[in-house]
């Protein structure tokens, strides 16, 4: 008998019979994981974003921030209990829809569930906001005066499907600023969101109607300009390309906020490769690497190595290999499409074959769930083809690293540093000058810290406006207070 398809999305006074659904395949081809992808008239569209945006304001924007921050966290707290049968479901169907490990998934939804607890939230508001009581109500102002910050009735996003429970960010972000959420899945993890708005539902029946979750295929320019033109704010993650098209779709003078492709890597220094610390930043290395099959924009996909230690970058690179071959065991790599073990091939040869001169080594072999290329002339940054393959480039000094990226400067984000005390600010400047967003330790690159600032952006603060009372507004009310002289 087979199995029940799963419905996406979570549609809040739509009834399920009402709406049309579109039943699609996903996944790895030995497990496939049937799903039902709702399709929407233009005038649900219009209903599904009234409503969204009639209880945002009649709700959400009544909830004090620390209300939306419990309610989180009880969603929260069910998602990591591991008895849970949503957990248990969520488990089961990221494994077969990613083709990951299942243990690695297990652990990439506990990081991320952990990253949304009330402790952590608290200190996500406060990171933007030096009073979080902004958003409930005028606070007075330090040079004078009172405001508030005011989130959008309507936010829209769209999201990328790279990463399990990568919508939830910005999600929660919205909810923060008490924005009204449609939300558009991505084909290729249309699952969690939805089920992360039911669970808030359920724990909080206040928010029931102040979110949806949605799909429509990429590219229906019909479906995409009524939405888009429906919204206060859009914040969107995707490739350049998708980036580039919605931009074109958002209309004139509505904020638009753009993640698109990003570029990460790690450093290594001389202080870190003692017998003992080389070994450990290895592991941490290689861990970075595998954690969610380097598909997060913060995943590694190359490493400098600084000479001068007590091991050497070249035996660097080997303690790397060594961790990915011990890593495949306990998680094994999902099978790659033809397409894709054609792309590592071709990257294989377009790094070490284009130029002799670069003297570059292959670890690895095919039937290896990971390949390393080791070059002793360190070179520009380029993308690996992803599927554990990285590239390790020796340099002299890591001082000579931001001119090696800066030619990337429009895709940098993440860069993990294995550095001492004295060298890391100063190194972090030059990274920074050269559009590193966040530079964090090696082993914690694919998991961004509650309130980190997404692309050197404000997660929070740049989705409110500020409204202002001036002080002369004040100081002028009291000629028109009824206790006037």
């Amino acid at each position: 008998m087979s199995e029940q398809p799963l419905r996406v999305g979570y549609l809040p006074g739509l009834s399920e019979h009402e709406v049309s659904w579109e039943t699609m395949s996903l996944g790895i081809e030995a497990q496939p994981l049937r799903v039902e992808m709702p399709r929407l008239t233009s005038e649900q569209w219009d209903a599904l974003a009234t409503r969204v945006r009639r209880a945002a304001r009649e709700q959400l924007k009544t909830l004090p921030v620390t209300d939306i921050i419990q309610a989180i966290d009880r969603a929260v707290q069910r998602w990591l209990d591991p008895s849970d049968p949503l957990r248990q479901r969520a488990d089961s169907c990221m494994a077969r829809l990613t083709g990951w490990d299942a243990e690695m998934v297990r652990q990439g939804l506990n990081a991320t569930f952990k990253t949304y607890r009330a402790m952590q939230l608290q200190r996500f508001v406060a990171e933007d906001l030096d009073n979080p009581k902004m958003l409930d109500e005028f606070q007075p102002r330090p040079s004078g005066g009172w405001a508030r910050a005011l989130g959008p009735d309507l936010l829209v996003h769209v999201w990328a499907g790279n990463v399990p429970g990568l919508p939830l960010w910005s999600l929660i972000s919205g909810l923060l600023v008490k924005a009204g959420s449609v939300g558009k899945v991505a084909r290729a993890e249309p699952l969690m969101a939805g089920w992360f708005a039911q669970t808030l539902a359920e724990v909080e029946p206040r928010l029931k109607d102040c979110m949806a979750i949605v799909w429509w295929p990429g590219g229906e320019v019909a479906t995409e300009q009524q939405v888009l033109g429906l919204a206060d704010h859009v914040l969107a993650y995707g490739s350049d390309a998708t980036m580039a098209d919605l931009r074109t779709r958002v209309p004139v003078g509505t904020p638009l906020q753009l993640h698109g492709h990003k570029l990460s890597l790690g450093l290594v220094s001389r202080q870190a490769l003692g017998v003992r610390e080389a070994a450990q930043c290895a592991r941490l290395a290689a861990l970075d690497v595998v954690r969610h099959e380097q598909m997060g924009c913060y995943s590694p996909q190359a490493f400098y190595v600084e000479r001068g230690g007590r091991v050497s970058p070249r035996e660097w690179c080997d303690l790397l290999a060594v961790e990915l071959s011990a890593l495949q065991q306990r998680y094994p790599r999902p099978m790659p499409e033809l397409s894709q073990a054609l792309e590592v091939s071709a990257w294989i040869q377009s790094r070490a074959w284009s130029d002799e001169t670069q003297h570059t080594t292959v670890l690895g072999h095919e039937e290896d769930d990971w390949r390393v290329l080791y070059t002793e002339q360190a070179r520009e940054l380029s993308p690996s083809a992803l599927l554990r393959s990285v590239e390790v480039m020796a340099v002299d000094d890591l001082h000579q690293v931001p001119s090696l990226i800066e030619p990337r400067r429009a895709w940098l984000q993440t860069v993990g540093v294995a550095t001492s005390p004295e060298r890391l600010l100063d190194l972090a400047a030059s990274l920074g000058q050269v559009g590193v967003t966040r530079v964090c330790a090696l082993g914690s690159m694919t998991a961004p810290q509650a309130g980190w600032h997404h692309d050197g952006r404000f997660s929070l603060l740049d989705l409110v406006r500020i409204v202002e009372v001036d002080a002369t507004a004040l100081m002028q009310s009291d000629a028109f207070a009824s206790y006037r002289d």
